[in-house]
């Protein structure tokens, strides 16, 4: 009987030391999960638009983080004809065939006071399954060492693919996140749900 006792005493003790390193391990997780993103510092969303949709994304995240905003435009900036898909000798589908013209200046590539920010959030269209090259000057001219880098982009249909993790590539330096993707008619309901997503 003593016997039978302390085998049940053994087995609970055990069983309760298993269920607390679990619980140990969730809690660490779930807690690396909140810091992974500070929401102390300021908060910058940096962004290329073709059409609006972008921008009106980028517009809601902004209301959302009470955010700092740079709209990055080309300095030859892109018009209606110049995106149009349908037409393989407009702009972008030369661009699209040919890498060598996908680097675009732009009027400003370096935000004010960007030591300043501690979280970046990056927006652009999706453009052949990639994000759109007017952005990559922003990424290359700028250093990302200790900002926390969340990107987000619009399209029609295409999901947001590797794009997140290419520019993360290209720039070399910062905590970049797992982006997301908006539909180009999405809500500011939407954005607002994904941003508290993440603990703003």
């Amino acid at each position: 009987m003593l016997l039978l006792l302390a085998c049940v005493l053994s087995l609970g003790l055990a069983a309760c030391g298993a269920n607390t390193t679990g619980a140990n391990t969730q809690n660490k997780e779930s807690q690396e999960a909140v810091q992974a993103i500070n929401h102390n510092g300021k908060v910058l969303v940096v962004y290329f638009s073709g059409t609006g949709n972008t921008k009106r994304v980028a517009t809601d995240i902004a209301k959302a983080t009470n955010a700092d905003v740079l709209e990055l435009q080309p300095v030859q900036p892109y018009s209606k004809e110049d995106l149009d898909y349908h037409n393989k000798e407009s702009r972008v589908m030369k661009e699209m065939d040919n890498k060598a013209l996908r680097d675009i200046p732009l009027v400003k590539d370096q935000p004010d006071n960007w030591s300043q920010y501690d979280t970046v959030f990056v927006g652009y269209p999706i453009w052949r399954h990639n994000a759109a090259w007017p952005i990559d000057n922003f990424i290359k001219h700028n250093d990302f060492t200790g900002k926390t880098v969340i990107p987000f982009a619009t399209s029609v249909d295409s999901g947001i693919g590797e794009s997140g993790k290419l520019l993360q590539q290209m720039a070399g330096t910062g905590n970049w996140h797992t982006g997301h993707r908006f539909a180009s008619g999405a809500s500011a309901s939407e954005v607002q749900e994904w941003v508290k997503s993440l603990g703003f």
